[in-house]
């Protein structure tokens, strides 16, 4: 083979996929805390200041509805952001968009904590969830550009750590503190977070998207074309995709239900639910550090496999202890297992959708986060259809997600691999 014959022409580099970057072998541990930081500040302040509401209604005058809709701004602002900084990222690079988001963030965290009026503080939330989105699904790009595979498993089950636990944590913290400082203070501190976000991305966050760093453009690598789309509908993306939403469903369903399932049904006190609450979430991190390290030695679809399993028969075992009217008591047990079988099931999903859509990670990582935050949007509020007197629609909801969390798994398992 001649010296000719070896380079790349031009036309062959602007046809053929980027090179993966260098550091395709894993995430470093700076670079993965900051992204684990970037998961976390949106469940912080999307959870964080729930117990402060009725003193909310009655400092700001008004409603009890009119201040839940400053937690529905929030979350529309998660889905839309998500749905725009993905994209972004896609064509002009993971940093600048994440600087915008988290720029944005900051500013509107601090509208929102000193905002005279609900109006004022409904409009800045939304733009403080528009802000945050951006950490989150940009995060995602970012550790799929830097690793695939196993390692990218591990690189997510970590973050998980973090970023699936902080819903789980955030209503606990934020009762604690909702009496010393009131909710202008947990408000305060939901602003130091996203400054802190701030100075981390600037600090530590690199560009790692292939196209930026190969020097290439959006046009030359199909970023602009129809590829991206086309990648966004194959069956093994959409199926892992459904797998993780639908996961994060059930915890949603969990989180929005317990209340008055540990308090009302189970007769459980103040600081009892908060340990029993607390014993969930150690569960979640511990199996989801146990998925980090198996990574190593199992592949992320069999310990997905794992995870949805044990989340589906979770959910049977609680159905059916409903069913039977056994003590309340006993539906902790299920609850355990079920959550703690999560940490299987949310970073190894993550990977796998991902690894289909590696030269639009941007884009499949909106597709993923705006179908988990529409479906916590939808699940939240059916727990309680019939009160707060019967777990049955919690039942309900969390079997009906976990079963199309296991057929997406499923389906996903038969489609054809993702290309590198």
């Amino acid at each position: 083979m001649t010296e000719e014959s070896t380079r790349t022409t031009p036309q062959a580099a602007h046809t053929t996929p980027p090179a993966r970057p260098a550091q395709d072998g894993g995430v470093s541990g700076p670079v993965l805390l900051v992204l684990a930081l970037l998961s976390a500040v949106a469940p912080f302040a999307t959870d964080l200041y729930l117990p402060a509401f009725p003193r909310m209604t009655d400092d700001l005058s008004t409603s009890t509805t009119t201040v839940q809709l400053t937690l529905t701004a929030f979350l529309l602002g998660m889905t839309v952001g998500q749905v725009v900084f993905g994209p972004l990222s896609d064509r002009f690079g993971r940093r600048p968009p994440l600087i915008a988001g988290a720029v944005l963030c900051v500013v509107a965290s601090a509208v929102a904590a000193l905002a005279p009026s609900v109006g004022v503080l409904i409009a800045a939330r939304l733009a403080q969830g528009l802000g945050g989105a951006a950490g989150m699904v940009i995060g995602r790009a970012v550790i799929s550009d830097l690793a695939h595979g196993r390692a990218a498993a591990q690189a997510f089950s970590l973050m998980m750590i973090v970023g699936g636990v902080a819903p789980v944590v955030a209503p606990l913290v934020g009762g604690f503190l909702v009496d010393p400082i009131g909710w202008r203070g947990i408000l305060t501190v939901v602003l130091v977070l996203a400054g802190l976000m701030l100075v981390c991305v600037l600090l530590v966050i690199r560009e790692t998207h292939p196209r930026i760093l190969n020097g290439t453009t959006a046009t030359t690598t199909g970023a602009a074309t129809g590829q991206p789309a086309e990648s966004l509908l194959q069956k093994g993306f959409l199926a892992y995709t459904f797998a993780f939403a639908f996961g994060f469903a059930v915890m949603m369903a969990y989180i929005s239900a317990s209340p008055f399932l540990y308090q009302d049904m189970m007769g459980l006190g103040t600081v009892t639910y908060g340990l029993a609450f607390g014993v969930n979430a150690l569960g979640l991190m511990v199996v989801s550090a146990v998925a980090a390290n198996l990574t190593a030695t199992r592949s992320p679809a069999a310990l997905l496999s794992v995870g949805i399993v044990t989340v589906f028969a979770s959910t049977v075992v609680f159905g059916l202890l409903v069913l039977t009217g056994v003590p309340a008591g006993w539906l902790a047990v299920p609850l355990f297992t079920g959550i703690a079988g999560l940490g299987f099931v949310m970073g190894n999903a993550t990977a796998l959708a991902l690894s289909y859509v590696r030269h639009s990670a941007g884009r499949g990582s909106a597709v993923l986060g705006a179908l988990q935050f529409g479906l916590a949007a939808v699940v939240s509020p059916l727990v309680s259809i019939r009160g707060e007197d019967t777990a049955g629609p919690l039942a309900v909801v969390m079997l009906v997600a976990a079963t199309i969390a296991l057929i997406s798994m499923i389906v996903a398992r038969r489609a054809a691999p993702a290309q590198a």
